[in-house]
């Protein structure tokens, strides 16, 4: 089963909008419990630059990967030897 890049846009969106949410939610629940009284406003800014450093994160992992991955297909493995086959 295949995800159109407009699906793909659409889960990645809601992936936002919805860690958002938790990271404020968590915030406002958690942040009392060690002392840190902070207003609303606070919060959201908060959640705001947590947002955007885990879209970083996930965008920067993601191009890692593919590397990794492109370059196991074409046969450089980074000077390691090359894996045994598979056995069947």
């Amino acid at each position: 089963m295949n995800q159109s890049r407009a699906m793909s846009m659409v889960e990645a969106v809601a992936n936002v909008i919805v860690g958002y949410g938790v990271a404020v939610v968590t915030q406002i629940l958690i942040f009392p419990v060690f002392g840190l009284h902070t207003t609303l406003a606070q919060n959201l800014k908060m959640g705001a630059v947590f947002t955007v450093v885990s879209i970083a994160r996930s965008y920067l992992l993601r191009r890692l990967f593919e590397r990794i991955r492109v370059a196991n297909r074409s046969g450089d493995h980074g000077g390691r030897a090359e894996p045994a086959p598979r056995r069947r």
